[in-house]
């Protein structure tokens, strides 16, 4: 068995290789964080970011044991999440032979309350917002050539390669139409990448969290959602969400300049290939 911080990294490895930014999410609000069921506590921390990232419907969590002494239990072939705690551990000083108290970080399995059968939970209200389409953003959305797929439903956002897919939890559950297009304009741009399209590595090629390639196809996406933004004039509303987005990558590569330049020459790309604009009308 690995270390706490190997199991979770290794967690949130899986989670953006699926095409899942965890603490990216513009839609849900606080009543949507995890939170035991037993006590009705929220978790916290990267506890928070891990288990809304499973996609659930229902908040709410618990352990093997929680389940059967409640009368219930896992469903056969589920898999657990980890979950992080701090615990402190007492220890003789072997100079000193005073005690010391030292944090020590620990992890257990939570099931959501869905991969369990037999499970009482409060039913969860999720407040929506009447939703109203943008029209020239469903243009946009609508006449982009050879258009993956898109999907509604369940609390995730992200584009899945594999089935060359996007998939968005419902339009009403975001903070607002703007909000539901930008990610949706975010999750288009990484599907350009695709090998029947643009053909981009940070999509076709294996890429590792954290890597270059990986960290460049971050920007790229959320570089050209800005400039899908900005041509659909509701980029006012998302600029600060988008910059500070940005901003997370570039502190990762020390402020790349190159890698700006390179991201933005792709990002731009792959708006054109949205809005089907050919490459003549681009450099004209």
């Amino acid at each position: 068995m690995g270390s706490v911080y190997d199991v979770i990294t290794d967690r949130i490895i899986k989670l953006l290789e699926a095409g899942t930014v965890p603490w990216h999410r513009p839609w849900g609000g606080t009543h949507r964080q995890p939170r035991n069921v037993v006590s009705n506590k929220p978790y916290r921390g990267v506890n928070t970011f891990l288990l809304s990232a499973a996609g659930y419907e229902t908040p709410y969590w618990l352990t093997f044991k929680q389940a059967r002494d409640r009368d219930g239990h896992v469903k056969k072939g589920e898999h657990g999440y980890p979950c992080i705690f701090w615990k402190w551990i007492e220890r003789d000083d072997p100079d000193s032979g005073e005690a010391t108290r030292r944090p020590f970080l620990k992890y257990y399995t939570v099931f959501n309350a869905e991969q369990c059968a037999g499970i009482d939970v409060p039913v969860t209200q999720t407040p929506t917002r009447a939703f109203s389409a943008i029209q020239c953003c469903e243009h946009v959305v609508t006449g982009m050539p050879r258009a993956p797929p898109i999907s509604h439903g369940g609390d995730r956002a992200c584009y899945e390669p594999t089935s060359d897919r996007v998939r968005l939890p419902p339009k009403e559950r975001f903070d607002s139409s703007e909000a539901y297009y930008g990610t949706l304009f975010h999750e288009l741009v990484h599907s350009t990448g695709h090998e029947s399209r643009l053909a981009r590595s940070g999509i076709t090629d294996t890429i590792v969290f954290g890597s270059r390639t990986y960290s460049k196809e971050e920007l790229v996406a959320e570089m050209g959602a800005t400039f899908l933004c900005g041509h659909t004039g509701i980029e006012n509303k998302l600029i600060e969400n988008s910059a500070s987005y940005i901003a997370s990558w570039l502190q990762r590569l020390r402020n790349d300049s190159r890698l700006v330049i390179q991201s933005a020459g792709q990002a731009q790309k792959a708006a054109d290939y949205i809005l089907d604009r050919r490459e003549e009308e681009v450099s004209g």
